[in-house]
């Protein structure tokens, strides 16, 4: 035997050993440590600082070889990377102004780009967008933008839902690292596949194919980015040039004084465990030990702490939170599990028709969800809607039951109204929830424009209960 066979061997491990607590533990330190060795960017500023930079210095840009660059960048990818005059503004302003948040995505990027990476790679895109977060969502989950796109890769409602992704009070499947991503991959392959060039598909990402379109009538049916640039949108404009920019300055970080800062430890690092009951982060924070801001963290999908009972939903923890999940799953479970009601995500939306008089706080009422809900789940910006605009509600089972109940005894059954009369007219006491088209509905032989005329300087969207309205004196 050499010397390098004298190693002693270990026993082999039992069946009790390898399910022990300790086992466990011991393996996931193993995996965590091989991950953070590949993945986890030092924070050590020493480590990158080879040019002995001071702090805050911000070294002059050399345009020669940022193009230079550029162009080994484009010569790796099927994207068009090439620089120019546009581009070179973008670094100048990331690099100058934006510096510090650049040192945060480099952080995180350690966390969100193995997935991305993976997800990309998975669905044939170039794996340079992995970067198009960092300009979406500056890598946070939970973003959400003035017009409501959600997320790290900013999905509007409708564009979401068309990729199905889940939106409810208590789920919103657009915050989901790993389902948008897989979305996000779907919808810009299928961008591609509409343009054939890399640039007008994120140029379609930002502004939607129907202004890229209007855009390339417009050139006159050219069919690459920069030629086509000119006549899109403003914002637009500036973006496919700003991604560019993100892509070379995290690349070439270190040459512009710009350092990972709060590095956050590779998103292979943890581990997803399939729920088998309702439950809460208060649950297991009780348990083990991680808190809930931090279960928000790894889990920005859950709106309100609650992970509905279905065969859908998993809760992430980190790799030796999991195995210590799986010891104690019993008793997080029914830890004071009968303090919340339970909770069942409809899946599938109530769909109502907007008719005359109504206005989002009646309707929103009327379903027990709020303005701003309906706003979202409709992707309406302001407060106009019109007769016949069809409206998605997302709604539990329990509440959608209660809800459809409702309509269809108002559908089956007209209520009888609290009227007045003189001689000349009947008056309709205002009821809460009332519109004018429920108001006409009640009366045979009455319309909405009749009331309007009767009653001068009525505003529609704005019946107060108590109120009462002039109804021509036509027999109930």
């Amino acid at each position: 035997m050499t010397a390098q066979d004298s190693t002693q061997v270990e026993a082999p491990v039992s069946d009790a050993q390898l399910l022990s607590g300790l086992y466990l533990s011991e393996i996931d330190s193993i995996w965590q440590q091989s991950f953070q060795e590949q993945f986890c960017l030092s924070t050590d500023t020493s480590f990158w600082n080879v040019y002995d930079f001071e702090e805050g210095e911000l070294p002059s840009i050399d345009t020669a070889l940022v193009l230079q660059r550029l162009d080994l960048l484009d010569a790796q990818t099927p994207m068009n990377l090439k620089g120019n005059e546009t581009v070179l503004d973008y670094i100048s302003f990331y690099y100058s102004r934006r510096n510090k948040q650049l040192g945060r995505m480099l952080g995180m990027s350690g966390y969100y780009f193995p997935l991305f990476e993976e997800k990309l790679d998975a669905a044939d895109v170039p794996l340079e967008l992995k970067h198009l977060p960092i300009v979406e969502s500056a890598l946070n989950p939970r973003a959400r933008s003035r017009v409501g796109a959600t997320g790290l890769w900013q999905f509007m409602y409708q564009t979401g839902r068309a990729y199905d992704l889940q939106v409810n009070s208590y789920v919103d499947e657009r915050m989901d690292p790993v389902k948008s991503t897989e979305a996000a991959c779907r919808y810009l392959h299928k961008l591609h596949g509409l343009y054939g060039d890399w640039n007008l598909a994120l140029a379609a990402y930002n502004a939607g194919p129907g202004n890229v379109n209007k855009a390339i009538r417009r050139s006159g049916g050219k069919t690459t980015y920069w030629e086509v640039r000119p006549y899109l949108p403003r914002e637009t404009r500036g973006y496919v040039p700003a991604f560019i920019a993100v892509v070379y300055l995290m690349n070439f970080h270190e040459e512009y004084n710009i350092y990972p800062a709060e590095a956050t430890c590779s998103w292979l690092e943890t581990d997803t465990i399939q729920v088998s009951d309702q439950l809460r982060f208060d649950q297991i924070e009780a348990f083990l030990d991680i808190d809930q801001e931090a279960l928000s963290w790894y889990n920005p999908t859950y709106r309100k702490g609650v992970i509905p009972k279905d065969s859908d939903y998993a809760i992430r923890l980190p790799y030796g939170t999991a195995s210590d999940f799986l010891a104690v799953a019993d008793s997080i479970y029914n830890y004071k599990k009968d303090e919340e009601p339970e909770i069942v995500v409809q899946d599938e939306p109530v769909v109502y028709y907007v008719r005359s008089g109504d206005v989002l706080g009646s309707i929103a009422q009327r379903h027990g969800v709020t303005v701003s809900q309906l706003k979202a789940w409709n992707n309406i910006r302001g407060s106009m809607i019109r007769a016949g605009q069809k409206l998605y509600i997302y709604t539990d089972k329990k509440d959608k039951k209660k809800s459809s109940s409702s309509v269809n005894k108002t559908e089956k059954r007209t209520p009888k109204p609290e009227t007045t009369q003189d001689s000349d007219y009947r008056y309709h006491t205002v009821r809460k929830g009332d519109t004018l088209w429920d108001i006409a509905k009640l009366y045979d032989g009455v319309s909405v424009e009749q009331i309007q005329r009767l009653n001068k300087g009525l505003n529609a969207k704005d019946l107060k209960q108590g109120q009462k309205i002039k109804i021509e004196k036509i027999s109930l």
